[in-house]
C-alpha cells in the first residue's frame, strides 16, 4: 500500500509542504502582535529571532551538508550578504513594523501580492516568459493588474468595521490595542512586499551556486540577524528594549527563530529549488484565509471592508496569474513527466522542447 501512493506522495510533497508552512505563517501573525502589544520591540525580535534560528539549524547543516556544501568564497558571500539583507533584516523589519499600524488580517492579504510581484520582477530579468498573444499570457497580465488593483483598495479605502457576531473566544494580550496611522503601514508593507519578491527570485539564482539549503538558511539567519541589530542599534537606544523575560515575548522569539526563520526558510529554499520563486509564493491565500478566520471568529479581531474587497480582488488575480503560469506549460512539456522534474530541469526540458518546435517551423 505505501510503495502504490509513494509516487503520489512525492508529486504532491511540495505542495503539501507549502501548506504546512502557510499554518505555521499563520501562527506566527498572532503570536507577534501579541508580543508586540506586549511591549516588545519589533527590530530586537527579528535580531534575536534570526540569531535563535542560526543556532537552531547550524548543526544540522554542519554535519548533514558536508560534503555537498560548496566553498564559501568572497563572491558568494556578498551575494548571501544582499539575499539576507533583502530577505531578513530589511524585509522583515518593514514588515513587522506595519503590523504596529495595522493588523494581522491586513498584512496577510497584503502578502498574496507577492506572487503578482515575483511575476512582474521575472518577466522583467528575463526569468519568466510571457507571451501576450496566448489566453495564458493575457490571463498573467490580466491577473497582475487585478491583484494590484486589490492592493490599491487596501491600502487607499479602510472602509467601515464589519460587525463581530460574537466576543473573542480566546485573548491574546493586548489584541484590543487601537491600530494607528493605518496609511505609514500601508507603505511599510507594500516597501516590504517588493523587497520579499525580489528575495524570492534571488533565492533560485542563489541556489544553483550553493545548493545546500540548510547551510544557507544558517549563514541568511546569522548574517541577517547582525545586519539587523546593527540597524536596531541605531534606532532603539533604550537598554530594556533588549531585556526579555519568560513571557509571550521570549516564546515569540523562539517559535518565530525555530520554525519561521528555520524551518520553513528552509522548505521554501527546498521548494524553490524544485519548483521555482512563483511556485512557493502562490500558496500565501492559504495564509490569508486562516488568519482571517482566527482573527474574527476566534480573537475577535476587527475587521474593515476595505481589507475583505481588496483581499478578494488580490485573490482573484493571482489566481488568475497563477492559471495563466500554469498554462504555459501544458504544450511545452509532457505535464506527466513534469512532478519527477527539478526546477531547473523543467526549465532546461522548456528549451529542448521550444527549440524543437522552432527547428520544424523553419
Amino acid at each position: 500500500m505505501a510503495i502504490k501512493f509513494w509516487p503520489t506522495y512525492k508529486r504532491f510533497k511540495p505542495h503539501l509542504l507549502m501548506v504546512l508552512v502557510q499554518i505555521g505563517y499563520t501562527f506566527l501573525y498572532f503570536i507577534t502582535e501579541a508580543s508586540f502589544n506586549h511591549g516588545m520591540n519589533p527590530h530586537v525580535h527579528i535580531t534575536y529571532r534570526h540569531i535563535v534560528s542560526g543556532f537552531a539549524v547550524l548543526p544540522f547543516a554542519y554535519f548533514l551538508e558536508r560534503k555537498v556544501r560548496p566553498k564559501m568564497t568572497l563572491t558568494l558571500f556578498a551575494e548571501i550578504f544582499v539575499l539576507s539583507l533583502l530577505g531578513v533584516s530589511l524585509t522583515l523589519n518593514m514588515y513587522f513594523a506595519s503590523l504596529k499600524y495595522t493588523s494581522p488580517t491586513f498584512l496577510a492579504s497584503m502578502v498574496n501580492t507577492i506572487a503578482s510581484l515575483t511575476l512582474i520582477i521575472a518577466v522583467i530579468l528575463r526569468l519568466e516568459v510571457l507571451d501576450v498573444r496566448s489566453p495564458h499570457g493575457v490571463a498573467k497580465v490580466l491577473g497582475t493588474v487585478v491583484s494590484l488593483s486589490g492592493v490599491m483598495t487596501m491600502t487607499l479605502y479602510k472602509g467601515p468595521q464589519v460587525r463581530n457576531l460574537w466576543g473573542a473566544l480566546i485573548h491574546i494580550e493586548g489584541n484590543t490595542t487601537v491600530h494607528e496611522n493605518w496609511l505609514k503601514g500601508s507603505i511599510l508593507i507594500v516597501a516590504s512586499c517588493i523587497t520579499w519578491s525580489i528575495w524570492y527570485i534571488m533565492q533560485a539564482i542563489t541556489l544553483k551556486k550553493y545548493p545546500a539549503q540548510l547551510s544557507l538558511t544558517t549563514w541568511m539567519s546569522f548574517v541577517g540577524g547582525a545586519q539587523s541589530a546593527v540597524f536596531t542599534a541605531f534606532v532603539e537606544h533604550r537598554p530594556k528594549a533588549w531585556a526579555v523575560g519568560f513571557n509571550i515575548d521570549f516564546w515569540a522569539i523562539i517559535y518565530a527563530g525555530v520554525v519561521c526563520s528555520g524551518l520553513i526558510v528552509f522548505i521554501q529554499l527546498w521548494c524553490t529549488e524544485q519548483k521555482g520563486p512563483v511556485f512557493v509564493t502562490m500558496f500565501n491565500p492559504l495564509s490569508t484565509l486562516l488568519v482571517a478566520v482566527l482573527a474574527y471568529f476566534v480573537l475577535g479581531e476587527r475587521m474593515y471592508m476595505g481589507s475583505i474587497i481588496g483581499g478578494v480582488i488580490v485573490i482573484v488575480g493571482l489566481y488568475l496569474v497563477l492559471w495563466g503560469k500554469e498554462g504555459d506549460k501544458e504544450p511545452q512539456i509532457n505535464t506527466q513527466a513534469l512532478p519527477n522534474l527539478s526546477y531547473e530541469e523543467q526549465k532546461e526540458a522548456k528549451i529542448q522542447v521550444n527549440s524543437s518546435v522552432q527547428r520544424e517551423e523553419i
